[in-house]
């Protein structure tokens, strides 16, 4: 266990965040998917000599998966099982709870969290949040990205664009978008 362990270690130091890029469209909530999770641990492992896989097994109720680490020494770390219910018991309702039980044995067994869980909205309605972003505001703020003639002014404007936006991925998008579209043009 001497090689692995000092590779896993090495790992993490590499290992991303798990960004939360997809969004579920049932409760508008975004959180990390199965790709963000593997994306973000991936390159560290390969990096250290370590493989990945994740070992299904049967189950009648759902899914059970493993994730385990393979060393370029030959050397293996088994992480446990996982069981996963499946709601439905259809192909659809078992892929979905191999995928969250992929992406949930991963995340335990790298050490990594998501950014957000999407498991508390799913269990439960979430309250749909309201822009707090005025919307005539952010209108001006755009049109003055669009009226820059400099790129230092395109930075200026975008920075106030960017900040006034307050978070909310819509709004960051439309400024990002605009500002790249300017800074096309300069």
């Amino acid at each position: 266990m001497k090689n692995i362990a000092t590779a896993l270690v090495k790992a993490q130091m590499a290992f991303g965040p798990a960004l939360k890029t997809a969004t579920n469209p049932h409760f508008r909530s975004r959180y990390a998917d199965l790709s963000a999770c593997v994306e973000a641990v991936m390159d560290g492992l390969n990096q250290n000599g370590i493989a990945m896989i994740q070992q299904c097994s049967e189950s009648d109720t759902g899914v059970i998966v493993e994730t385990v680490f393979i060393h370029e020494s030959g050397e293996m770390l088994n992480c446990g099982k996982l069981h996963v219910p499946a709601v439905k018991h259809d192909p659809q309702g078992y892929g979905s709870a191999l995928t969250y039980a992929r992406r949930y044995s991963l995340m335990a067994a790298c050490g990594i969290a998501p950014e957000d869980d999407d498991g508390n909205a799913a269990s439960r309605k979430t309250e749909i949040k309201k822009s707090e972003v005025d919307e005539a505001k952010m209108a001006d703020l755009l049109a003055a990205i669009e009226a820059t003639m400099t790129e230092e002014d395109l930075k200026k404007a975008y920075v106030q664009a960017y900040a006034y936006a307050n978070g909310e991925p819509t709004w960051q998008k439309r400024v990002i978008a605009i500002k790249d579209k300017m800074k096309g043009k300069l």
